[in-house]
């Protein structure tokens, strides 16, 4: 059962879920038995309260019994408009707040890029900062996406490499380890992915990453590593998104080519669309080909939302779950915890991005 901490709770929210299932309580009426976790919540100002919903659903129905307080926080340096600024005034806290806090664990989303580097990007020195608080003071740390592949560069000098394409769609991946978080699954363990780069298995595998799922057609999913005190796990995927998420990314990018943003027009996501869908979209592709940006009022969002199933929901609740009673058991082990101070970590920080 998931409650918010804090005095603000985000609107949507409240409105998805009873009253009784959300109750927002101060860090002072936090209780013992809670596993606390730390939301860095740093996705684009367009995908932003939707991914905080996704997270709060995720770990919700994943929990189950098992009593979760979630914090939002935001990471300075993300790009963000008034909107979003306003939004995360409203509901986040500031990264500074997270120092001296005590939290179990730490979730971390990835953002959109805007350098090829990630070390250039302008969030990067306060992201470093944040892993080396979180490897000796979490329990465990989950890192998705880019946020992935900047927590690989930053802890072994990992790159990512460029894809062809994009990444798109819903893949099978077979477990490639034996692992409690991936205890439970089915054999084949089913993910939305939406990304231009990956982290590559060898490279992994060669710094002391457990690769927990692969396929030959996406690549790597799931790795792990213990860093100090925190068991760090990555997802390149997301197994959080909602049932129309991927398609919202495919209209931004059309959209994006419309508008001469992007050279060629979007490769539609794999594993994810029906027959009828896909026969929809091959004709409006063909309609905005020529109609331009104006096409995009009849895009055929009442033929595809009929189609669209959430179906990596079952993988995504029993990795979750696994990855809390994880939580639970190390929080029963280890009751308290040292915390360094803001001033170490940015210090800390500051020295290893020198370094790289």
């Amino acid at each position: 059962m998931l409650t918010v901490e804090g005095s603000r709770v985000p609107s949507r929210w409240l409105e998805r879920k009873p009253a009784s299932r959300v109750v927002p309580i101060n860090r002072s009426s936090a209780k013992d038995n809670y596993i606390r976790i730390a939301l860095i919540n740093n996705m684009p100002d367009a995908a932003l309260e939707d991914t905080e919903l996704q997270f709060f659903d995720l770990l919700d129905d994943a929990s189950e019994d098992i009593p979760v307080l979630v914090k939002l926080f935001s990471l300075t340096g993300v790009p963000r408009t008034d909107r979003g600024v306003r939004h995360l005034n409203s509901f986040y806290s500031g990264i500074d707040e997270l120092w001296d806090s005590q939290f179990d664990a730490l979730i971390m989303t990835g953002t959109e890029p805007q350098q090829p580097n990630l070390r250039q990007e302008p969030f990067w020195p306060t992201f470093v900062s944040v892993l080396d608080w979180a490897e000796l003071n979490t329990h465990s740390t989950i890192l998705s996406c880019l946020a992935a592949h900047a927590g690989v560069l930053h802890s072994d000098g990992i790159e990512r490499h460029r894809l062809n394409d994009k990444r798109f769609g819903v893949f099978d991946f077979a477990k490639s380890s034996a692992h409690a978080l991936t205890s439970r699954t089915s054999e084949t363990i089913r993910f939305p992915h939406s990304r231009w780069n990956e982290a590559r298995s060898n490279d992994l595998t060669s710094c002391g990453y457990t690769v927990l799922s692969q396929s030959a057609e996406a690549g790597v999913d799931c790795f792990v590593k213990r860093k100090k005190n925190s068991l760090f796990v990555h997802f390149q995927g997301h197994p959080e998104y909602g049932e129309r998420t991927l398609l919202k990314e495919y209209r931004r990018d059309i959209r994006r080519f419309l508008r001469n943003e992007r050279e060629t027009y979007p490769t539609m996501p794999q594993g994810y669309f029906g027959r009828e869908a896909i026969r929809a979209l091959n004709e409006f592709r063909e309609i905005a080909r020529v109609s331009g940006e104006d096409a995009m009022t009849g895009f055929p969002e009442e033929v595809l939302f009929k189609q669209l199933q959430n179906t990596w929901r079952s993988s995504a609740l029993c990795i979750y779950g696994n990855w809390m009673r994880y939580l639970q058991s190390r929080k029963r082990e280890i009751s308290t915890f040292p915390v360094v101070s803001s001033e170490t970590y940015s210090t800390v920080g500051r020295k290893r991005s020198a370094l790289q």
